[in-house]
């Protein structure tokens, strides 16, 4: 099922999110994940978690709320059976500011029955390796 957890975390985490599609990304989410964004704790002053479907929308509208401009690249996703590890960058501007950023980023998602069931992204790559219990 690996396999399939890549595909869906390309489908989801990367494709729909950059097209701002939020359907689409609840279709590889499970109903009751759980999501903790790093690109939100600047804005919002400290971490929070986005639990559910209905958690992921407001996340999201949170997220474009905030910023004019998200993209994500992953070229490094790393397989590791029911979890992925993905390492890229995510270029940022800010809807009032116009500020653009392009920062380091990565998320480790755990996924059940073919689905995310926990999403984690980070700012330092190194963080999501410690996370998954994995080194560089």
């Amino acid at each position: 099922m690996s396999e399939e957890n890549v595909e869906a975390f390309r489908r989801g985490g990367i494709d729909a999110i950059n097209r701002r599609d939020v359907e689409a990304l609840l279709e590889d989410v499970d109903p009751e994940v759980e999501w903790h964004p790093a690109v939100l704790v600047p804005f919002e002053g400290e971490a929070r978690v986005y639990r559910g479907r209905e958690g992921v929308r407001e996340m999201v509208g949170d997220l474009f709320e905030a910023l004019a401009e998200f993209y994500v690249q992953y070229p490094e996703i790393r397989d590791l059976g029911d979890r992925i590890v993905a390492i890229g960058r995510v270029r940022t501007r800010g809807r009032e500011s116009g500020a653009v950023t392009e920062s380091p980023f990565a998320a480790v998602t755990d996924f059940r029955n073919g689905k995310a069931v926990r999403v984690q992204t980070y700012l330092d790559p190194k963080e999501a390796l410690e996370a998954a219990g994995l080194s560089e």
